[in-house]
């Protein structure tokens, strides 16, 4: 079983209820949802959120790009 850790943020209200009313009428709790929600959206905001970090980088100068043609020549591809 995996290990848990508690975890405290702020949302709105209109959420929460949401949430507590999920819950209540599925017979779940709502750690059961945040963990879920969490799960099926955290790699795509990663992504997201992430990628536009190195685009800024990319844009400023701070991150170096390469042509694909130079990439799979190093890598003999």
């Amino acid at each position: 079983m995996a290990m848990t850790a508690t975890v405290s943020f702020r949302t709105t209200s209109e959420l929460k209820e949401r949430v507590n009313f999920l819950a209540k009428k599925t017979h779940r709790s709502t750690s059961f949802y945040y963990n879920l929600l969490l799960e099926d959206y955290l790699d795509e905001i990663e992504d997201i959120y992430l990628s536009e970090k190195i685009l800024s980088e990319i844009r400023s100068g701070k991150q170096k790009t390469y042509p694909a043609e130079d990439v799979y020549k190093e890598l003999g591809i």
